[in-house]
């Protein structure tokens, strides 16, 4: 299938996480959502959206997440609960109704169908998403993708910004695309239903 959306909708989270155990995998929360809205003709990023979350279930980060993403409970303290970062969020991509929800892998949209779901929330995206990172693996022909930071190597590319920082994966994402697509107009494989 060959991807006529108008943008890209690049997303990316952190989440609460722990490395003990202390907050397990179903338990884990978004703290921080970074999207991209790309044009996917010429790649020039049209608009941005970044806020931090307010955990509920485990409000107190952990020192491992804390050092991994390098944000401290005074950001998700004063933060938006979910939901209203959730419309705050729907509001900023109604600018374009006919973007792709993209994220490198599968565990963002993951997040956000847990979140919403604990929630009692809407799911803010369509059926739709495209996995770039299995998306970059096929058109590099990699036998095995690569996270973000090995793929920016690959492509000789320095990371900007700080790693595990949601709107900074988010931009890193958005300069990796245009390699997925070389020598095509679109990514190689169909968006993925969820």
């Amino acid at each position: 299938m060959r991807i006529t959306n108008a943008f890209y909708l690049i997303v990316d989270v952190e989440a609460t996480c722990s490395d003990d155990g202390s907050v397990p995998r179903h338990e884990m929360e978004i703290i921080e959502i970074g999207a991209v809205l790309q044009n996917a003709c010429t790649f020039e990023v049209a608009s941005e959206f970044q806020t931090f979350v307010c955990p509920v279930r485990h409000p107190e980060l952990t020192g491992f997440c804390t050092r991994l993403t390098g944000i401290t409970q005074e950001q998700v303290a004063s933060a938006p609960s979910f939901p209203e970062a959730l419309d705050a969020l729907k509001a900023w991509k109604e600018m374009s109704s006919d973007a792709l929800f993209c994220s490198w892998g599968e565990y963002d949209r993951a997040q956000f169908v847990q979140d919403c779901a604990f929630h009692r929330v809407a799911y803010p995206f369509g059926a739709e998403h495209l996995n770039l990172k299995a998306a970059f693996a096929r058109a590099r022909g990699l036998h095995k993708p690569l996270g973000i930071a090995a793929a920016l190597r690959s492509l000789g590319m320095a990371f900007e910004g700080t790693h595990h920082r949601a709107i900074d994966d988010a931009r890193t994402i958005a300069r990796i695309v245009r390699w997925v697509c070389i020598g095509t107009q679109a990514p190689p494989a169909a968006a993925a239903k969820m």
